[in-house]
């Protein structure tokens, strides 16, 4: 599948689901994951290091550097979880 069918599938996807509150639910399900996990203390900390050493502080620089750390470390178990009720999301979509 082309690329600009698949963003505009993924688009698709989410307006529905902002639209019936489901992704408000997946959201907080996985904040409240991670926060279990010790991923989000281990990000903000992280964070806080790099802005330290940082100079002059970027906001733009130290969320370049940290974003493709944190998406590479969230725990497998939430990626899955997030991922089967969106799974189950797209089903209901399609009965």
């Amino acid at each position: 599948m082309p690329t600009a069918d698949l963003n505009a599938l993924y688009a698709q996807i989410r307006k529905r689901l902002i639209e019936n509150g489901e992704w408000d639910q997946i959201r907080a399900l996985m904040s409240a994951k991670l926060n279990e996990s010790g991923w989000s203390d281990d990000i903000h900390h992280r964070s806080k290091e790099l802005a330290r050493n940082m100079d002059p502080l970027s906001f733009a620089k130290l969320l370049g550097e940290i974003s493709p750390k944190a998406q590479t470390s969230i725990p497998l178990a939430v990626k899955r979880e997030a991922s089967s009720l969106i799974r189950q999301h797209i089903e209901k979509q399609f009965e």
